[in-house]
């Protein structure tokens, strides 16, 4: 962890509302399913957004992750360190966030380094590993393991077909968003320009 002092003012009322985004729930559901998921024999974490950063901290657990989500001999991270060195552990969480944005996960959805190594935001680290496996569930090939019900499926693609008559017919139509002339009259207008006349 960085050594910083604590912050105050405006800076700790952002870091207030930060943390008040942290779920407990959501925590548990993450963690059974990262041991689930990885299935060795890894001690269960004591509850709290602490001891969930330092258990993921340096980031073998996640490369796990992200390896078990593909069939053996695909896995997108060869070499796992298990190294107490902070640049080599801040590394593998980089090589898991590539992970993941490889394997679907959008950009918007993926935390920086910084938000697990410093616990500056444990929220964004629940939001990635909810995003990764909803889309292990919704990709459905065969490596996810656990509960279905622990994530949402995202929605599918559903594409619609119109044929040209069909499309034709659409051009004629004038949609209630552009609302409607009926009713209206310029009866009263004067012209740009002119003064208004008061008689």
């Amino acid at each position: 962890m960085a050594n910083r002092g604590p912050s105050y003012g405006l800076s700790r009322e952002v870091q207030e509302k930060i943390e008040q985004k942290y779920d407990l729930e959501l925590e548990s559901r993450l963690v059974n399913w990262i041991i689930v998921q990885c299935g060795e024999q890894i001690e269960h974490p004591p509850p709290g957004r602490q001891h969930f950063q330092t258990w993921l901290m340096d980031g073998t657990l996640l490369c796990k992750l992200i390896n078990s989500l593909h069939p053996k001999g695909n896995e997108p991270i060869a070499k796992i360190s298990e190294s107490k060195m902070a640049f080599k552990q801040m590394e593998q969480i980089s090589q898991f966030l590539k992970a993941a944005e490889i394997y679907g996960v959008r950009t918007t959805d993926i935390f920086q380094t910084v938000d697990l190594w410093e616990g500056k935001d444990m929220a964004a680290v629940q939001r990635t590993l909810m995003a990764l496996g909803s889309l292990a569930v919704t990709k459905d090939d065969g490596c996810y393991k656990g509960d279905p019900s622990w994530f949402h499926r995202k929605a599918q693609q559903n594409r619609r077909g119109f044929s040209e008559e069909q499309l034709r017919q659409g051009q004629n139509v004038i949609g209630l968003q552009m609302g409607s002339n009926k009713g209206a009259s310029q009866s009263g207008m004067t012209g740009y320009g002119m003064p208004r006349q008061i008689i």
